[in-house]
């Protein structure tokens, strides 16, 4: 373990286990639907990839990268599109994926953003979710668990673009990012 970890906040066999348990509830909701995964670049990778390989349901992916931090470790709130989708999702069953919803800010215009383009449907899969962050509320239909409002890294996500690899969830010490 990097050094700069304070602590495991979620080991990688519950990342596993809770990939697994979420994959199972869309299966069971998604029956004799098509899913199109739409993953939020970077820090989605990780779980998007997992997710697609524990699902039953037939599934696509897409990605999209949206910015509202820039090297900040809140949101902004003022959200740029940097990679948009690459097909049209008019009449489609969109699930889209997320490493962690903080605000709520960022994904509440992603999603005015994708319903404005006409797709079947429109639900959030979020492996974190930081309760006590949100400043908006976010529907959001999956939950891989609910955390406390740390700083964690790995497992797709990161601090200036480091950690995203390690196998589980940490918390990052906070002089590494008051620095």
């Amino acid at each position: 373990m990097p050094p700069e970890i304070e602590r495991v906040v979620i080991s990688e066999r519950e990342i596993a286990d809770k990939v697994a348990e979420l994959a199972a509830a869309i299966d069971a909701d998604y029956v004799g639907r098509e899913v199109l995964l739409v993953g939020v670049l970077k820090g989605a990778v990780m779980v998007m990839a997992d997710l697609a390989r524990a699902l039953r349901t037939p599934a696509s992916m897409e990605f999209m990268a949206v910015s509202s931090y820039g090297s900040s470790t809140s949101s902004s709130g003022v959200v740029r599109i940097l990679k948009d989708l690459d097909k049209d999702i008019t009449g489609k069953h969109v699930l889209v994926v997320e490493d962690v919803i903080d605000s709520g800010l960022t994904l509440s215009w992603l999603l005015r953003n994708l319903q404005a383009r006409g797709p079947a449907s429109v639900e959030v899969c979020a492996l974190l979710r930081k309760p006590e962050a949100a400043k908006v509320e976010v529907p959001v239909r999956y939950v891989g668990f609910d955390i406390g409002n740390e700083f964690v890294v790995g497992y797709g996500l990161d601090y200036a673009e480091r950690y995203r690899g390690l196998p589980f969830l940490g918390l990052l010490r906070a002089e590494v990012y008051t620095a």
